[in-house]
């Protein structure tokens, strides 16, 4: 992906993370890679795993920009 241009997105989900997770996570995020943990948010007061799910996916999308309406967005969140 990086090697063509286009966007590598990493979700480390393992933690503990070690100096040696951590230093090859720095390495590809210099190299142009995003580096997505998988941690969900609680403004959009998420029911059951699903929404949490759910939330995490809507965000890779929102890296890869993909459009999607799976979560409210923090600025529809404040509107209300």
């Amino acid at each position: 992906m990086l090697k063509e241009k286009k966007t590598l997105v990493l979700v480390p989900r393992e933690t503990p993370m070690n100096q040696i997770h951590l230093r090859n996570l720095l390495r590809v995020s210099q190299a142009g890679a995003v580096i997505l943990p998988p941690v969900p948010a609680f403004y959009t007061n998420p029911q059951n795993i699903d929404d949490i799910l759910s939330y995490i996916s809507g965000k890779i999308l929102d890296s890869l920009q993909i459009s999607h309406d799976i979560f409210p967005r923090w600025s529809e969140m404040v509107e209300k």
